[in-house]
């Protein structure tokens, strides 16, 4: 099966795999929701670092498979304890490895961990649901690291120790429009025009041109996923760009991690010219319309004001007119950094704003509120935050919006 058809059918299927009646269409659903989604809503993202190697030394992703059966895993345990305590009504999690079975991956997650109370809070339940798969620890076919042999993790189009490592998937309380979601998990770097190609320092290309022209840009994947509230279509273009570290002076992860950033704002540029290099997996090209609401979610990889980010990074999207950035806090990063500014806004332990909810600017989505997950260390909540181990290395970042 092809890769286009096999996409479209499976994100069919998990979309609707938890309908009140999936003989309905998204739309038919969405307008039975109308009245009780005419209200605000809350959306977030979340690395809940929920891959094989932070279980145990085993690769596979059958790791998480055990752990999520087993209904008793501390880490996920705390994962769906901030989960139960922020309630978002949708929620982006990175770092949930792609398990095609969805009664084996998500619906185990929701069944065994979401759907009990955790600390006494209400258990959270999820009717729709997105997952596709991902580039990470998908062999390429040619000698990406140029060492004679094709072998995972160096040679995969994203870093990953199997097929679907470090994957995403979206959850959502509103119904989503499986037909007209789109994802770029095949788009090539080099059809970018103006694409940071790594070099040596002799100023050649640091990959072949053989690899160069089979490169994907996307680590991951990128997804526009429309999710239909109250009538109307809000689009969650989400992805998890490469970390721009782990490199040489040719800084690959670095150029590769701002290009995926610069993707999305191409993306949703109001010129049709900036996008119109891009084609998404099914070979439609062209990048949103300039009058439909978005929302730009997930573990971004760069900071506003430190970290190792190749320069202007994050800028493009932050600085984007088309974008607005609420610039969230929380009480934990004040307490932890006090008097810094930049870390007050961080989502990593390190003191990094890694982790980003952008919504669109325009009087379509108003925001409301937001922030960071974090709570100071003198609230009974902060136990679920002592260590990296206990949940995760990232803050759960969340914003409150409205349609209009």
């Amino acid at each position: 099966m092809s890769f286009r058809i096999h996409l479209l059918t499976f994100g069919l299927l998990v979309a609707f795999s938890n309908s009140v009646d999936s003989k309905l269409s998204a739309k038919e659903v969405a307008a039975n929701h109308e009245v009780a989604t005419a209200q605000p809503f809350r959306v977030a993202t979340f690395n809940v670092s929920m891959e094989s190697g932070n279980y145990g030394d085993e690769a596979s992703s059958l790791v998480l498979q055990q752990e999520l059966a087993s209904g008793d895993n501390p880490q996920i345990q705390a994962i769906a304890a901030i989960l139960q305590k922020r309630r978002p009504d949708i929620v982006l999690l990175n770092e949930f490895d792609y398990i095609a079975d969805t009664s084996k991956g998500i619906n185990a997650f929701q069944d065994n961990y979401l759907g009990i109370s955790q600390r006494g809070d209400e258990p959270i339940r999820y009717d729709y649901f997105y997952l596709a798969e991902s580039n990470t620890g998908e062999l390429s076919p040619v000698d990406i690291n140029d060492d004679g042999t094709l072998s995972l993790p160096a040679d995969a189009y994203g870093f990953g120790l199997y097929p679907g490592h470090y994957a995403m998937v979206l959850l959502s309380r509103f119904p989503i429009d499986s037909e007209r979601v789109r994802t770029f998990r095949t788009f090539l770097w080099k059809d970018m025009p103006g694409a940071l190609k790594p070099l040596k320092e002799d100023g050649s290309g640091y990959y072949s041109a053989e690899v160069w022209n089979h490169f994907r840009l996307s680590s991951k994947s990128h997804w526009d996923v429309p999710v239909l509230i109250g009538g109307k279509a809000l689009h969650v273009l989400a992805s998890h760009p490469t970390p721009p570290v782990f490199d040489g002076e040719e800084d690959r992860n670095g150029r590769r991690n701002n290009d995926e950033i610069r993707f999305w704002a191409d993306y949703v540029s109001p010129d049709e010219e900036i996008s119109a290099y891009i084609y998404d997996d099914a070979g439609e090209a062209g990048g949103m319309a300039s009058d439909e609401p978005f929302v730009i979610l997930g573990d971004l990889n760069a900071s506003d004001c430190n970290g190792d980010s190749y320069e202007g990074a994050i800028q493009q999207l932050l600085e984007h007119p088309s974008i607005v950035d609420p610039r969230p806090d929380s009480d934990g990063a004040t307490e932890a950094w006090p008097g810094d500014d930049c870390a007050r806004h961080s989502t990593h332990i390190a003191g990094w704003r890694l982790d980003y909810v952008l919504p669109s600017s325009g009087e379509s989505l108003q925001v409301l509120d937001s922030g960071v997950y974090w709570p100071e260390t003198s609230s009974p909540d902060a136990e679920l935050f002592e260590d990296r181990s206990k949940s995760s290395d990232h803050r759960l970042v969340w914003l409150d919006l409205e349609l209009r």
